[in-house]
């Protein structure tokens, strides 16, 4: 019985070590679930990057679908997904409208103007209060409404035209009111 006290601890490690492995298993980390699928995009007026004495509401992303992309300079994984807005800006019919995430609104515009607006306008969130209704957990994210403004897929990470293509692409050609 007093030896039977000397394997406590592995058994205990054994079970700590099986409940880590078992964790390590689990779905993709990038498959972050969103409360918000099959929601009206929360209610929101927030200031405009272009103009910050002009305010927006969620009203505006109403009518079509829309892609609403969170962003931000301090991002490099925004700035690599970047090129792939470009594209999508330009190659489809889809609004975009992004969300400037905890960053310095001067360096923002700059960005834009240097590298290209692909956003039809960008929201400021200066104190990630948006980001906390739309439980954000970084930059990028993307949330794609339909045309009554209801989240119907949220990705996280940088949109690739591989993403584009598998994840979005379906789901837009499902919505009726779609044409691209």
């Amino acid at each position: 019985m007093r030896h039977a006290r000397l394997y406590i601890p592995l058994l205990i490690f054994l079970l700590i070590m099986g409940f880590g492995y078992a964790g390590f298993q689990l779905n993709d980390p990038k498959l972050l679930p969103s409360t918000l699928i099959g929601k009206p995009f929360p209610a929101f007026t927030a200031p405009l990057l272009s103009d910050s004495q002009q305010m927006v509401s969620s009203s505006q992303l109403m009518g079509t679908p829309v892609l609403v992309n969170i962003w931000a300079t301090w991002c490099p994984t925004c700035k690599s997904e970047h090129k792939t807005l470009m594209e999508l800006a330009t190659q489809t019919g889809i609004k975009i409208v992004g969300i400037n995430y905890k960053d310095n609104s001067a360096l923002a515009k700059d960005w834009l103007s240097a590298n290209g607006d692909p956003y039809d306008f960008t929201i400021i969130d200066l104190d990630g209060s948006l980001g906390i209704e739309l439980g954000v957990y970084g930059a990028p994210e993307t949330f794609l409404l339909d045309e009554k403004g209801v989240v119907v897929h949220k990705h996280v990470g940088d949109i690739t035209p591989e993403v584009w293509r598998k994840k979005f692409n379906p789901i837009l050609k499902s919505l009726s009111d779609f044409v691209k």
